[in-house]
């Protein structure tokens, strides 16, 4: 079992950043891939951003450019960096974690963080 904790969330003007980090804990022992997803209300969850155990990185559209996912294996935790964020960004985004990589359905992610809320004002 992975448990995956978020932290980072807040309520920024348009143009502002925000920086999230997830702490995975428990069989951690194992490469995962790691990705960020959001859901605005009444909305299905989407896909934002991944990073394979070994660095490598996908993006949705929408957050490409603005948004930068990273990892610290040694730390066993994942980062989003949002830049020049929009009121569309505002959602709870989620972090999650699967052994098999890389995949931006989010039915392929066994383990998933409690959720944190953004807020992007206009």
């Amino acid at each position: 079992q992975v448990h995956l904790i978020e932290s980072g969330g807040g309520l920024v003007q348009a143009g502002g950043s925000l920086r999230f980090s997830c702490a995975a804990s428990g069989r951690t022992q194992s490469n995962y891939a790691m990705a960020w997803f959001r859901q605005a209300p009444g909305m299905e969850r989407e896909f934002v951003a991944l990073i394979s155990w070994a660095g490598n990185t996908q993006y949705a559209d929408a957050v490409k450019g603005r948004f930068t996912i990273t990892r610290d294996n040694a730390r066993n935790t994942a980062y989003l960096q949002m830049d020049n964020l929009k009121p569309e960004d505002t959602a709870v985004y989620y972090c999650a974690a699967t052994v098999v990589c890389c995949f931006t359905s989010p039915a392929r992610y066994d383990y998933w963080g409690p959720g944190t809320q953004v807020a992007v004002s206009s």
